[in-house]
């Protein structure tokens, strides 16, 4: 037996069987060792992610400090620096936006949305993301900014998705605000012709007769 596997291993065959076998035990070891780091790596975020969590929750209370409000937002950011690849990194950097959102820190909440959006792996949370985008401009009053934001996040949208209506309204409030009444009255028309149940039909056609009475001379 050992004098067939030397002569396999002398013919030119052999080599490469066992290069073969080495090479193959080589990948065996690496993934394993890469699914080791990757499952401590994930643990280890995700622990550091509860807590944040329980922090944003405090911060968000009715009662919440200016302590507790810094503090859940340098847990969060935390989590995005030191676990830039955690599967939860995207929510981490969309409640930090949201977190400076209130804190009227608008450019870098946008920051954060926009990495949030980075690395969405759901398209739900990448469309609220855009729409943070877009309320930090609204707040800052450049409608046009804030009208592209959530036009992006409509893109290729359909009626019966989830925050067409949402950002649709969005569209008409900020065409409304910068003074593009005509663009607002058809975004408004639109939003009642692809959704005529919308949750917000109501508050939209007292809106849109607003606008057409004071169109009237």
């Amino acid at each position: 037996m050992s004098e067939l596997l030397t002569r396999l291993l002398a013919s030119r065959w052999g080599r490469w069987a066992g290069i073969g076998l080495v090479g193959l035990l080589v990948v065996g070891l690496a993934w394993g060792a890469w699914a080791l780091w990757s499952a401590r790596y994930e643990s280890q975020g995700g622990t550091a992610m509860a807590q944040a969590r329980i922090m944003v929750a405090q911060a968000q209370a009715p009662t919440a400090t200016a302590e507790s409000k810094e503090r859940a937002q340098r847990a969060l950011e935390e989590v995005i620096a030191e676990y830039p690849r955690l599967s939860s990194a995207a929510l981490a950097a969309y409640q930090l936006g949201n977190i400076r959102f209130a804190a009227a820190q608008y450019p870098q909440a946008r920051a954060a949305y926009n990495v949030a959006k980075a690395k969405a792996r759901s398209a739900t949370l990448g469309a609220l993301a855009s729409l943070g985008t877009g309320y930090t401009f609204e707040a800052e009053k450049n409608y046009e900014a804030a009208e592209k934001a959530y036009r992006d996040m409509l893109g290729g949208a359909r009626p019966q998705d989830f925050l067409y209506e949402e950002a649709m309204s969005d569209v008409a409030r900020v065409q409304e605000l910068g003074g593009k009444r005509t663009a607002a009255v058809e975004t408004y028309q639109r939003i009642l012709k692809d959704l005529p149940d919308a949750r917000r039909a109501d508050e939209i056609r007292a809106r849109l007769a607003s606008l057409q009475s004071e169109a009237k001379p």
